[in-house]
């Protein structure tokens, strides 16, 4: 289908110029290479997301002048994706079941030995214990074992590798993020599964987007490799920052673009503030 890039929120709260920023990157990269512009809703956290914050940034995006691909896909109306390309790392015996809280697996990365970082690693149950945990119902998280995966690739896990435009070739470091969970009650799946997943149907070649997600690019290349999907080109751009130096965040209460838009700014004002 040619190269797409996306623009990808999660929508529990509203947009500020930081969002504003990373959206009109990926809407100019699409346009520099002739080809889609993707919007994706990211709300398979259903805990935090609200409808009217996708209402709403669908509003100030298209305020900001973008205009992208129909349907818009959202993510909680795909879950079956989601929990198939799951269902091909169970299969693969990739995953495992972990019942421990978000407390012991803290304790664990504590007492690990000095220099093994603070990702967590962890192993699967007995098959005994895991049975009667199961039968007990007792909540456990779906995790991916990176000892699996790597005797699964073999000499390929230590070759993984993808191409960032800042940064040229880069090796890919899963080993950072951990065992990782893909999915857990609570959440259903996790965003690292989702994101693959959706990058990969919706056939995104190019991804732009903040230099605060270059880290989590590891572990996403070794799930591409583990489910057979092709590896985009990523731009990971720097983040805006606020007048105390800071980075943007929703959870600080940064400006929204709603807030400037009431002020009287206008749509080619913030465009020229960013740089396009």
């Amino acid at each position: 289908m040619g190269p797409a890039t996306r623009f990808a929120p999660s929508p529990t709260g509203l947009l500020h110029r930081g969002h504003g920023f990373s959206a009109l990157s990926a809407y100019q990269r699409a346009k520099e290479l002739g080809g889609r512009f993707v919007l994706r809703i990211e709300d398979i956290d259903q805990t935090r997301c609200r409808p009217a914050f996708t209402d709403a940034l669908l509003d100030d995006l298209a305020w900001l002048g973008l205009s992208w691909e129909q349907p818009v896909r959202i993510q909680s109306q795909h879950m079956a994706d989601y929990h198939g390309a799951l269902g091909r790392l169970r299969d693969l015996g990739l995953v495992y079941r972990c019942f421990k809280t978000r407390k012991e697996v803290a304790d664990d990365i504590g007492r690990a030995p000095h220099g093994l970082g603070l990702a967590y690693r962890g192993a699967p149950l007995a098959a005994a214990e895991e049975t009667a945990r199961i039968e007990a119902g007792e909540p456990y998280a779906w995790r991916l074992s990176l000892d699996a995966a790597k005797a699964y690739l073999g000499e390929a896990y230590d070759r993984l590798s993808f191409t960032d435009e800042l940064r040229g070739t880069v090796t890919a470091e899963p080993h950072l993020a951990g065992d990782v969970v893909l999915a857990r009650k609570d959440l259903g799946v996790a965003y690292h599964l989702a994101v693959v997943v959706d990058d990969g149907l919706q056939e995104i070649t190019d991804i732009v987007r903040g230099e605060d997600l270059f880290e989590a690019t590891g572990i996403q290349r070794l799930l591409q490799a583990l489910l057979g999907l092709p590896t985009p080109i990523y731009r990971h751009h720097p983040l805006l920052l606020g007048p105390d130096s800071k980075r943007l965040a929703k959870r600080d209460l940064a400006q929204t673009l709603q807030d400037l838009r009431r002020q009287g700014l206008t749509a080619q004002q913030l465009r020229a503030e960013l740089g396009f």
